[in-house]
């Protein structure tokens, strides 16, 4: 076994994969990670890729190998964080919610991001000198708040390839005539008069689409349909209360649980649904690379790489 296959075996384990994962490794993520390498070799600076995809797509996943490839392999640093990383705090959500619509309390949709604290990240991997340190934010999904940031994840020095992952990484704003019928009961019955998506389709075209613009290439994880992502959700949501109930140990199972039931997991998908199915139309059509995920969760390439040029197709608009 080479010592590439070595870090990939390594990974798998770690991550508790079936071996079979190897196979989608070198035929999906191997070409990725090399036409990242290629990217970066011919710009001679740090790069931003953007990572997006629905819940569940394995996009989390995706960042670790290429993280681990990268910089292990290929000898490219690599610094990673998700738009889940820099969520605003529970405070600061609750004031939106009172100032602008209380839907804007829940994490998740344009608007509850902090960007300023994001690009304040990029910026300093971008200019950091081999010695310093950048803290990488971190958040707490348990307690629904920013972790404190002395426990956030330290990167040394400057990277190479930087990865932003994240649901509605690269999506855009739509426009007013789509925003006008609800897409779901939720916006039916809590967002009547559209004030909530509407001020997240401002966040899209406004500020979102600034901190986006920054990206030198879109990979797109692309669900098979919106009703794939309510049922891996669904499933993560039950193995997540499963994991808790085992490090519990059976003293503490009267405790609530901090995870949602799968009605609950149903109404907090809504707040997803219109952006979603909004990328899943058209994003396709000028994503740099784009990775069909099937209901089995298995790869493949529906836009591949264009390694052999050496960069992303530049004609898309940002």
């Amino acid at each position: 076994m080479n010592t590439l296959e070595n870090t990939i075996a390594t990974l798998i384990d770690q991550e508790g994969l079936p071996e079979s994962y190897a196979n989608t490794v070198q035929k999906i993520i191997v070409p990725l990670v090399h036409y990242v390498s290629q990217l970066q070799e011919s710009e001679q600076r740090t790069l931003v890729i953007g990572i997006h995809g629905a819940q569940g797509t394995g996009k989390s996943t995706l960042v670790l190998f290429m993280k681990e490839l990268l910089s292990k392999r290929w000898n490219y640093p690599t610094a990673s964080f998700s738009l889940d990383d820099i969520y605003l705090t529970r405070a600061e959500r609750r004031e939106l919610a009172e100032q602008v619509h209380p839907l804007l309390l829940t994490r998740g949709v344009p608007g509850t991001h902090d960007l300023e604290l994001g690009q304040r990240v990029i910026d300093q991997l971008r200019t950091a000198q081999p010695g310093d340190e950048t803290a990488i934010p971190g958040f707490d999904k348990a307690m629904d708040d920013r972790a404190p940031a002395g426990d956030w994840p330290v990167f040394k020095g400057r990277p190479a390839v930087i990865l932003l992952e994240g649901w509605c990484v690269g999506a855009r704003a739509q426009s007013k005539t789509a925003l006008a019928a609800p897409v779901n009961l939720m916006e039916e019955q809590e967002d009547a008069k559209r004030v909530w998506r509407t001020y997240v389709n401002q966040c899209l075209s406004t500020t979102y689409k600034e901190f986006f613009s920054q990206l030198d290439s879109l990979i797109m994880l692309k669900a098979p349909s919106m009703e794939s992502v309510l049922e891996w959700r669904t499933l993560q949501e039950n193995k997540l209360s499963e994991r808790i109930r085992t490090a519990a140990g059976s003293a503490d199972k009267s405790q609530p649980l901090r995870v949602m039931g799968n009605d609950e997991v149903a109404r907090f998908i809504m707040h997803y649904e219109r952006i979603t199915r909004a990328s899943l139309a058209e994003m396709p059509a000028r994503a740099d690379v784009v990775i069909d995920v099937s209901e089995s969760h298995s790869l493949s390439f529906k836009v591949e790489p264009p390694i052999h040029m050496g960069y992303p197709d530049k004609t898309r608009d940002s």
